[in-house]
Protein backbone atom coordinates (compact mmCIF):
# COMPACT_ATOMS: atom_id res chain seq x y z
CA UNK A 1 0.00 0.00 0.00
CA UNK A 2 1.29 3.45 -0.94
CA UNK A 3 2.89 5.62 1.73
CA UNK A 4 1.79 8.79 -0.07
CA UNK A 5 -0.57 10.96 2.04
CA UNK A 6 -4.12 9.59 2.37
CA UNK A 7 -6.29 11.75 0.10
CA UNK A 8 -9.39 9.65 -0.62
CA UNK A 9 -11.13 12.36 -2.65
CA UNK A 10 -8.22 12.47 -5.06
CA UNK A 11 -7.63 8.73 -5.37
CA UNK A 12 -10.87 6.89 -4.53
CA UNK A 13 -13.96 9.12 -4.67
CA UNK A 14 -15.26 12.21 -6.40
CA UNK A 15 -16.01 14.58 -3.53
CA UNK A 16 -19.15 16.08 -5.12
CA UNK A 17 -20.59 12.62 -5.74
CA UNK A 18 -19.67 11.52 -2.19
CA UNK A 19 -21.45 14.57 -0.72
CA UNK A 20 -24.54 13.84 -2.84
CA UNK A 21 -24.67 10.22 -1.65
CA UNK A 22 -24.06 11.30 1.95
CA UNK A 23 -26.91 13.82 1.77
CA UNK A 24 -29.17 11.17 0.33
CA UNK A 25 -28.29 8.77 3.14
CA UNK A 26 -28.84 11.38 5.87
CA UNK A 27 -31.90 13.20 4.49
CA UNK A 28 -34.27 13.73 7.41
CA UNK A 29 -31.62 12.67 9.95
CA UNK A 30 -30.32 14.63 12.94
CA UNK A 31 -26.68 13.95 12.18
CA UNK A 32 -24.32 11.84 10.14
CA UNK A 33 -20.93 11.69 8.46
CA UNK A 34 -18.63 9.72 6.20
CA UNK A 35 -15.54 8.57 8.10
CA UNK A 36 -12.61 7.42 5.96
CA UNK A 37 -9.47 5.85 7.37
CA UNK A 38 -6.15 4.38 6.39
CA UNK A 39 -4.03 2.67 9.03
CA UNK A 40 -0.60 1.05 8.95
CA UNK A 41 1.05 -0.68 11.90
CA UNK A 42 4.22 -2.60 12.64
CA UNK A 43 5.14 -4.68 15.68
CA UNK A 44 8.44 -6.39 16.43
CA UNK A 45 8.83 -8.68 19.43
CA UNK A 46 12.07 -10.25 20.64
CA UNK A 47 11.51 -13.03 23.15
CA UNK A 48 14.21 -15.08 24.85
CA UNK A 49 16.91 -13.98 22.42
CA UNK A 50 14.94 -14.56 19.21
CA UNK A 51 12.67 -12.45 17.05
CA UNK A 52 9.32 -14.01 17.90
CA UNK A 53 7.04 -11.69 15.91
CA UNK A 54 7.60 -9.29 13.02
CA UNK A 55 4.24 -8.12 11.75
CA UNK A 56 3.12 -5.38 9.40
CA UNK A 57 -0.52 -4.59 8.79
CA UNK A 58 -2.17 -2.10 6.44
CA UNK A 59 -5.82 -1.45 5.77
CA UNK A 60 -8.29 1.20 4.75
CA UNK A 61 -12.03 1.65 4.58
CA UNK A 62 -14.99 3.89 5.38
CA UNK A 63 -17.91 4.03 7.77
CA UNK A 64 -21.16 5.84 6.93
CA UNK A 65 -23.53 6.91 9.70
CA UNK A 66 -27.00 8.41 9.84
CA UNK A 67 -28.45 9.36 13.25
CA UNK A 68 -32.06 10.13 14.15
CA UNK A 69 -32.99 10.48 17.80
CA UNK A 70 -31.53 7.57 19.73
CA UNK A 71 -31.17 5.39 16.64
CA UNK A 72 -28.07 5.23 14.47
CA UNK A 73 -27.66 3.41 11.18
CA UNK A 74 -24.10 2.39 10.35
CA UNK A 75 -22.48 0.64 7.43
CA UNK A 76 -18.81 0.15 6.64
CA UNK A 77 -16.65 -1.33 3.91
CA UNK A 78 -12.99 -2.05 3.20
CA UNK A 79 -13.48 -0.84 -0.38
CA UNK A 80 -13.53 2.95 -0.78
CA UNK A 81 -15.59 3.37 -3.94
CA UNK A 82 -18.76 5.07 -5.14
CA UNK A 83 -20.59 1.75 -5.52
CA UNK A 84 -19.68 0.67 -1.96
CA UNK A 85 -20.73 4.08 -0.65
CA UNK A 86 -24.08 3.82 -2.42
CA UNK A 87 -24.75 0.40 -0.89
CA UNK A 88 -23.80 1.71 2.55
CA UNK A 89 -26.18 4.63 2.11
CA UNK A 90 -29.09 2.25 1.49
CA UNK A 91 -28.33 0.55 4.81
CA UNK A 92 -28.00 3.71 6.89
CA UNK A 93 -31.29 5.07 5.47
CA UNK A 94 -33.09 2.38 7.44
CA UNK A 95 -32.30 4.22 10.69
CA UNK A 96 -33.70 7.51 9.40
CA UNK A 97 -37.10 6.03 8.48
CA UNK A 98 -39.64 8.71 7.65
CA UNK A 99 -37.15 11.40 8.62
CA UNK A 100 -38.30 14.58 10.30
CA UNK A 101 -34.96 15.40 11.88
CA UNK A 102 -33.02 18.64 11.51
CA UNK A 103 -29.35 18.21 10.65
CA UNK A 104 -27.12 19.34 13.50
CA UNK A 105 -24.55 22.06 12.68
CA UNK A 106 -21.02 20.86 11.93
CA UNK A 107 -18.29 20.91 14.59
CA UNK A 108 -16.21 24.05 14.92
CA UNK A 109 -12.95 23.91 13.00
CA UNK A 110 -9.45 23.98 14.42
CA UNK A 111 -5.98 24.58 13.02
CA UNK A 112 -4.35 23.26 16.18
CA UNK A 113 -1.89 20.38 15.90
CA UNK A 114 -0.97 18.36 18.98
CA UNK A 115 1.54 15.91 17.48
CA UNK A 116 3.76 15.27 14.50
CA UNK A 117 2.35 13.95 11.22
CA UNK A 118 5.56 12.05 10.44
CA UNK A 119 5.27 8.32 9.73
CA UNK A 120 6.93 6.58 12.71
CA UNK A 121 7.22 3.26 10.86
CA UNK A 122 9.43 4.47 8.03
CA UNK A 123 11.31 6.95 10.22
CA UNK A 124 13.67 4.24 11.52
CA UNK A 125 15.01 1.43 9.33
CA UNK A 126 14.03 -2.19 9.95
CA UNK A 127 17.63 -3.31 10.68
CA UNK A 128 18.03 -0.56 13.31
CA UNK A 129 14.87 -1.77 15.06
CA UNK A 130 16.12 -5.37 15.10
CA UNK A 131 19.54 -4.31 16.38
CA UNK A 132 17.91 -2.25 19.14
CA UNK A 133 15.84 -5.22 20.30
CA UNK A 134 18.97 -7.35 20.52
CA UNK A 135 20.77 -4.58 22.43
CA UNK A 136 17.88 -4.38 24.90
CA UNK A 137 18.06 -8.14 25.44
CA UNK A 138 21.82 -8.09 26.01
CA UNK A 139 21.70 -5.02 28.25
CA UNK A 140 18.93 -6.42 30.47
CA UNK A 141 20.71 -9.76 30.91
CA UNK A 142 23.96 -8.02 31.83
CA UNK A 143 22.23 -5.97 34.54
CA UNK A 144 21.77 -8.93 36.89
CA UNK A 145 22.72 -12.63 36.74
CA UNK A 146 19.24 -13.54 38.00
CA UNK A 147 17.66 -12.40 34.72
CA UNK A 148 16.60 -15.57 32.87
CA UNK A 149 14.33 -14.17 30.20
CA UNK A 150 13.81 -10.86 28.40
CA UNK A 151 10.98 -9.79 26.12
CA UNK A 152 11.26 -6.51 24.21
CA UNK A 153 8.69 -4.91 21.90
CA UNK A 154 8.87 -2.05 19.42
CA UNK A 155 5.51 -0.98 17.99
CA UNK A 156 4.55 1.89 15.68
CA UNK A 157 1.44 2.85 13.75
CA UNK A 158 0.02 5.67 11.65
CA UNK A 159 -3.71 6.36 11.41
CA UNK A 160 -4.93 8.85 8.78
CA UNK A 161 -8.57 9.92 8.87
CA UNK A 162 -10.88 12.17 6.84
CA UNK A 163 -14.41 13.10 7.97
CA UNK A 164 -16.88 14.44 5.38
CA UNK A 165 -20.20 15.90 6.49
CA UNK A 166 -23.43 16.48 4.54
CA UNK A 167 -22.85 20.25 4.35
CA UNK A 168 -19.54 19.45 2.55
CA UNK A 169 -17.15 20.27 5.40
CA UNK A 170 -14.06 18.07 5.46
CA UNK A 171 -11.66 17.64 8.39
CA UNK A 172 -8.58 15.44 8.54
CA UNK A 173 -6.10 14.20 11.12
CA UNK A 174 -2.86 12.21 10.98
CA UNK A 175 -2.19 10.27 14.18
CA UNK A 176 1.14 8.55 14.87
CA UNK A 177 1.64 6.16 17.77
CA UNK A 178 4.77 4.48 19.13
CA UNK A 179 5.67 2.33 22.09
CA UNK A 180 8.66 0.41 23.47
CA UNK A 181 8.17 -2.23 26.17
CA UNK A 182 10.64 -4.31 28.16
CA UNK A 183 9.72 -7.30 30.35
CA UNK A 184 12.15 -9.39 32.37
CA UNK A 185 11.85 -12.59 34.37
CA UNK A 186 14.26 -13.19 37.24
CA UNK A 187 14.90 -16.43 39.10
CA UNK A 188 16.41 -17.06 42.52
CA UNK A 189 16.27 -20.25 44.58
CA UNK A 190 13.69 -21.71 42.24
CA UNK A 191 11.34 -18.72 42.51
CA UNK A 192 10.53 -16.71 39.39
CA UNK A 193 9.06 -13.22 39.21
CA UNK A 194 8.53 -10.72 36.42
CA UNK A 195 8.60 -6.98 35.87
CA UNK A 196 7.51 -4.81 32.96
CA UNK A 197 8.15 -1.20 31.98
CA UNK A 198 7.44 0.74 28.83
CA UNK A 199 5.64 3.57 27.19
CA UNK A 200 5.49 5.96 24.30
CA UNK A 201 3.00 8.31 22.73
CA UNK A 202 2.17 10.21 19.56
CA UNK A 203 5.84 10.69 18.74
CA UNK A 204 8.38 9.25 16.32
CA UNK A 205 10.50 6.25 17.31
CA UNK A 206 13.88 7.99 17.32
CA UNK A 207 13.62 9.20 20.93
CA UNK A 208 12.30 5.87 22.21
CA UNK A 209 15.15 3.98 20.53
CA UNK A 210 17.82 6.19 22.08
CA UNK A 211 19.83 4.02 24.53
CA UNK A 212 19.17 6.26 27.54
CA UNK A 213 15.42 5.80 27.03
CA UNK A 214 15.20 2.02 26.65
CA UNK A 215 17.95 1.43 29.21
CA UNK A 216 15.84 3.20 31.85
CA UNK A 217 12.90 0.99 30.90
CA UNK A 218 15.04 -2.15 31.23
CA UNK A 219 16.31 -1.04 34.66
CA UNK A 220 12.76 -0.29 35.82
CA UNK A 221 11.49 -3.69 34.64
CA UNK A 222 14.33 -5.37 36.52
CA UNK A 223 13.70 -3.31 39.65
CA UNK A 224 10.02 -4.36 39.73
CA UNK A 225 10.93 -8.02 39.17
CA UNK A 226 13.48 -7.95 42.01
CA UNK A 227 10.97 -6.27 44.33
CA UNK A 228 8.49 -9.05 43.62
CA UNK A 229 11.20 -11.63 44.28
CA UNK A 230 11.19 -10.42 47.90
CA UNK A 231 7.41 -10.09 48.14
CA UNK A 232 5.37 -11.74 50.85
CA UNK A 233 1.74 -12.85 50.53
CA UNK A 234 -0.58 -9.83 50.73
CA UNK A 235 -2.84 -9.49 53.77
CA UNK A 236 -6.61 -9.47 53.37
CA UNK A 237 -9.12 -7.14 54.98
CA UNK A 238 -10.37 -3.57 54.99
CA UNK A 239 -7.57 -1.05 55.28
CA UNK A 240 -6.37 2.36 54.15
CA UNK A 241 -4.52 2.52 50.84
CA UNK A 242 -1.98 4.95 49.41
CA UNK A 243 -1.81 4.93 45.62
CA UNK A 244 1.33 6.14 43.89
CA UNK A 245 1.34 8.83 41.18
CA UNK A 246 0.98 8.30 37.44
CA UNK A 247 -0.11 4.89 36.18
CA UNK A 248 -2.19 4.03 39.31
CA UNK A 249 -4.60 6.58 37.80
CA UNK A 250 -5.88 3.56 35.87
CA UNK A 251 -8.03 2.90 38.94
CA UNK A 252 -9.52 6.39 38.55
CA UNK A 253 -10.06 5.74 34.85
CA UNK A 254 -11.94 2.50 35.39
CA UNK A 255 -13.76 3.12 38.66
CA UNK A 256 -14.85 6.69 37.94
CA UNK A 257 -14.09 7.67 34.35
CA UNK A 258 -16.41 5.23 32.60
CA UNK A 259 -19.24 6.29 34.89
CA UNK A 260 -18.83 9.89 33.65
CA UNK A 261 -19.31 9.03 29.96
CA UNK A 262 -22.45 10.63 28.56
CA UNK A 263 -24.24 7.56 27.18
CA UNK A 264 -24.31 5.74 30.52
CA UNK A 265 -25.71 8.84 32.21
CA UNK A 266 -28.32 9.59 29.55
CA UNK A 267 -29.60 6.03 29.92
CA UNK A 268 -29.47 6.24 33.72
CA UNK A 269 -27.20 3.21 34.01
CA UNK A 270 -24.21 4.98 35.59
CA UNK A 271 -23.67 5.18 39.32
CA UNK A 272 -23.29 8.95 38.73
CA UNK A 273 -26.56 9.43 36.78
CA UNK A 274 -28.66 12.33 38.07
CA UNK A 275 -25.89 13.70 40.30
CA UNK A 276 -24.86 16.74 38.24
CA UNK A 277 -24.04 19.64 40.57
CA UNK A 278 -23.87 17.33 43.59
CA UNK A 279 -20.90 16.60 45.85
CA UNK A 280 -19.61 13.21 44.65
CA UNK A 281 -16.04 13.32 46.00
CA UNK A 282 -14.03 14.69 48.88
CA UNK A 283 -13.32 18.43 48.87
CA UNK A 284 -10.20 19.21 46.87
CA UNK A 285 -10.74 16.41 44.35
CA UNK A 286 -10.72 17.69 40.75
CA UNK A 287 -10.87 15.26 37.83
CA UNK A 288 -10.33 16.19 34.18
CA UNK A 289 -10.43 14.51 30.81
CA UNK A 290 -8.05 16.33 28.50
CA UNK A 291 -7.42 15.34 24.90
CA UNK A 292 -5.32 18.43 24.19
CA UNK A 293 -2.01 17.50 25.87
CA UNK A 294 0.71 17.46 23.17
CA UNK A 295 2.19 14.10 22.14
CA UNK A 296 0.24 12.07 24.69
CA UNK A 297 -1.07 8.60 23.91
CA UNK A 298 -4.68 9.57 24.67
CA UNK A 299 -4.61 12.91 22.86
CA UNK A 300 -6.53 13.66 19.66
CA UNK A 301 -6.53 16.89 17.65
CA UNK A 302 -10.12 16.16 16.68
CA UNK A 303 -12.34 13.32 17.82
CA UNK A 304 -13.74 10.76 15.38
CA UNK A 305 -16.74 12.96 14.61
CA UNK A 306 -14.60 16.00 13.80
CA UNK A 307 -15.10 17.88 17.08
CA UNK A 308 -11.87 19.45 18.40
CA UNK A 309 -10.69 17.73 21.59
CA UNK A 310 -11.10 19.63 24.84
CA UNK A 311 -9.86 20.08 28.37
CA UNK A 312 -13.02 19.01 30.14
CA UNK A 313 -13.48 19.34 33.90
CA UNK A 314 -15.61 16.45 35.17
CA UNK A 315 -15.38 16.86 38.95
CA UNK A 316 -14.37 20.20 40.48
CA UNK A 317 -13.52 20.44 44.19
CA UNK A 318 -15.57 17.30 44.73
CA UNK A 319 -18.64 18.47 42.75
CA UNK A 320 -19.80 16.72 39.57
CA UNK A 321 -19.75 19.40 36.85
CA UNK A 322 -19.51 17.58 33.53
CA UNK A 323 -19.80 14.41 31.49
CA UNK A 324 -17.82 13.34 28.43
CA UNK A 325 -19.98 13.64 25.33
CA UNK A 326 -20.11 12.67 21.70
CA UNK A 327 -22.48 14.52 19.34
CA UNK A 328 -25.49 12.20 19.65
CA UNK A 329 -25.57 12.02 23.45
CA UNK A 330 -24.83 15.74 23.80
CA UNK A 331 -27.80 16.60 21.56
CA UNK A 332 -30.13 14.23 23.41
CA UNK A 333 -29.01 15.64 26.78
CA UNK A 334 -29.21 19.27 25.63
CA UNK A 335 -25.51 20.05 26.11
CA UNK A 336 -22.48 20.67 23.92
CA UNK A 337 -20.21 17.91 22.55
CA UNK A 338 -16.90 17.75 24.43
CA UNK A 339 -14.65 16.16 21.77
CA UNK A 340 -14.99 12.65 23.23
CA UNK A 341 -16.68 10.89 20.29
CA UNK A 342 -14.21 8.09 19.55
CA UNK A 343 -14.16 4.86 17.58
CA UNK A 344 -11.65 2.06 17.22
CA UNK A 345 -11.70 2.21 13.41
CA UNK A 346 -13.88 2.88 10.36
CA UNK A 347 -15.66 -0.41 11.16
CA UNK A 348 -16.97 0.95 14.48
CA UNK A 349 -19.60 3.51 15.44
CA UNK A 350 -18.43 6.42 17.65
CA UNK A 351 -19.41 6.67 21.31
CA UNK A 352 -18.36 8.78 24.32
CA UNK A 353 -14.86 7.70 25.36
CA UNK A 354 -12.08 9.00 27.58
CA UNK A 355 -8.83 10.56 26.27
CA UNK A 356 -6.34 11.47 29.05
CA UNK A 357 -8.19 11.26 32.38
CA UNK A 358 -6.47 12.47 35.51
CA UNK A 359 -6.85 13.90 38.99
CA UNK A 360 -5.15 17.18 39.85
CA UNK A 361 -2.60 17.25 42.64
CA UNK A 362 -2.95 18.73 46.09
CA UNK A 363 -0.42 20.29 48.44
CA UNK A 364 0.70 17.34 50.57
CA UNK A 365 4.22 15.92 50.51
CA UNK A 366 3.97 12.32 49.21
CA UNK A 367 6.36 11.12 51.92
CA UNK A 368 4.08 12.60 54.57
CA UNK A 369 1.06 10.80 53.09
CA UNK A 370 2.82 7.45 53.35
CA UNK A 371 4.04 8.33 56.86
CA UNK A 372 0.40 8.97 57.88
CA UNK A 373 -0.60 5.44 56.88
CA UNK A 374 -1.11 3.52 60.13
CA UNK A 375 -1.93 0.07 58.80
CA UNK A 376 -2.37 -0.47 55.09
CA UNK A 377 -0.95 -0.92 51.61
CA UNK A 378 1.11 1.45 49.48
CA UNK A 379 0.32 0.49 45.88
CA UNK A 380 2.55 1.98 43.20
CA UNK A 381 1.97 -0.40 40.26
CA UNK A 382 -1.16 -1.94 38.77
CA UNK A 383 -2.02 -4.63 36.29
CA UNK A 384 -5.50 -5.24 34.98
CA UNK A 385 -8.77 -4.12 36.47
CA UNK A 386 -12.47 -4.25 35.79
CA UNK A 387 -15.53 -2.26 36.80
CA UNK A 388 -19.32 -2.60 36.77
CA UNK A 389 -20.59 0.72 35.37
CA UNK A 390 -23.99 0.42 37.03
CA UNK A 391 -22.66 0.42 40.59
CA UNK A 392 -19.03 1.47 40.14
CA UNK A 393 -17.67 -1.68 41.83
CA UNK A 394 -14.07 -2.37 40.82
CA UNK A 395 -11.39 -5.01 41.27
CA UNK A 396 -7.71 -4.22 40.60
CA UNK A 397 -4.57 -6.30 40.87
CA UNK A 398 -1.36 -4.70 42.14
CA UNK A 399 1.95 -5.40 40.38
CA UNK A 400 4.03 -3.52 42.97
CA UNK A 401 2.82 -2.85 46.50
CA UNK A 402 4.20 -2.59 50.03
CA UNK A 403 2.90 -3.23 53.53
CA UNK A 404 2.92 -0.10 55.70
CA UNK A 405 2.53 -0.07 59.49
CA UNK A 406 2.76 3.06 61.64
CA UNK A 407 4.10 5.00 58.68
CA UNK A 408 6.98 2.59 58.10
CA UNK A 409 7.26 0.95 54.69
CA UNK A 410 7.76 -2.77 55.15
CA UNK A 411 8.06 -5.75 52.85
CA UNK A 412 6.65 -5.79 49.33
CA UNK A 413 3.47 -7.83 49.02
CA UNK A 414 2.37 -10.16 46.26
CA UNK A 415 -1.15 -11.02 45.10
CA UNK A 416 -2.88 -7.89 46.44
CA UNK A 417 -6.18 -6.91 44.84
CA UNK A 418 -8.06 -3.72 45.64
CA UNK A 419 -11.84 -4.01 45.82
CA UNK A 420 -14.32 -1.19 46.20
CA UNK A 421 -16.66 1.11 44.35
CA UNK A 422 -15.81 4.38 42.64
CA UNK A 423 -18.43 6.57 44.33
CA UNK A 424 -17.40 5.48 47.83
CA UNK A 425 -13.68 5.67 47.05
CA UNK A 426 -14.04 9.26 45.81
CA UNK A 427 -15.57 10.27 49.13
CA UNK A 428 -12.87 8.49 51.12
CA UNK A 429 -9.94 10.38 49.61
CA UNK A 430 -8.08 11.80 52.60
CA UNK A 431 -4.93 13.32 51.09
CA UNK A 432 -3.65 14.47 47.70
CA UNK A 433 0.07 14.73 46.95
CA UNK A 434 1.81 17.56 45.15
CA UNK A 435 3.32 15.09 42.66
CA UNK A 436 0.63 14.72 39.97
CA UNK A 437 2.07 12.72 37.08
CA UNK A 438 0.77 11.21 33.87
CA UNK A 439 1.44 7.59 32.97
CA UNK A 440 4.35 6.74 30.64
CA UNK A 441 2.04 6.08 27.69
CA UNK A 442 0.79 2.52 27.72
CA UNK A 443 -2.98 2.58 28.30
CA UNK A 444 -5.68 0.98 26.18
CA UNK A 445 -9.36 1.18 27.06
CA UNK A 446 -12.10 -1.26 26.12
CA UNK A 447 -15.79 -0.44 25.84
CA UNK A 448 -18.47 -2.46 24.07
CA UNK A 449 -15.80 -4.38 22.20
CA UNK A 450 -13.94 -1.28 20.97
CA UNK A 451 -10.35 -0.47 22.01
CA UNK A 452 -8.81 3.01 21.91
CA UNK A 453 -5.53 4.40 23.30
CA UNK A 454 -5.88 6.47 26.48
CA UNK A 455 -3.82 8.23 29.13
CA UNK A 456 -4.25 8.34 32.90
CA UNK A 457 -2.70 10.28 35.76
CA UNK A 458 -2.95 11.28 39.39
CA UNK A 459 -0.86 12.39 42.37
CA UNK A 460 -0.11 10.23 45.40
CA UNK A 461 -3.55 9.64 46.94
CA UNK A 462 -4.68 8.21 50.27
CA UNK A 463 -8.04 6.40 50.19
CA UNK A 464 -9.60 5.17 53.39
CA UNK A 465 -11.25 1.81 53.88
CA UNK A 466 -10.75 -0.18 50.69
CA UNK A 467 -11.04 -3.94 50.78
CA UNK A 468 -7.77 -5.72 50.06
CA UNK A 469 -8.03 -9.25 48.76
CA UNK A 470 -4.83 -11.17 49.43
CA UNK A 471 -3.41 -14.57 50.17
CA UNK A 472 -1.95 -13.81 53.57
CA UNK A 473 -3.32 -13.25 57.07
Amino acid sequence: MSEAPFRPFETHLDRARAVALLREATAGADDGELFLERRRSESLVLDDGRIKTASYDAGEGFGLRAVRGEVAGYAHATEISESALRRAGETTRLAVGEGGGVMAPPPAGTNRTLYTDADPISGVSFPVKLDTLREIDSFARDLDPRVVQVTATIAASLQEIAILRPEDTLVTDIRPMTRVNVSVIVEENGRRESGTAGGGGRVTLEGLLAPQDWQSKAREALRIALVNLEAEPAPAGVMDIVLGPGWPGILLHEAIGHGLEGDFNRKGSSAFAGLMGKQVASKGVTVLDDGTIPDRRGSITIDDEGTPSGRNVLIEDGVLVGYMQDRQNARLMGVQPTGNGRRESYAHIPMPRMTNTYMLGGDSDPADIVADLKDGIWAVGFGGGQVDITNGKFVFSCTEAYRVKDGKVGAPVKGATLIGDGATALNQIRALGNDMALDPGMGNCGKQGQWVPVGVGQPTVMIGGLTVGGSGG
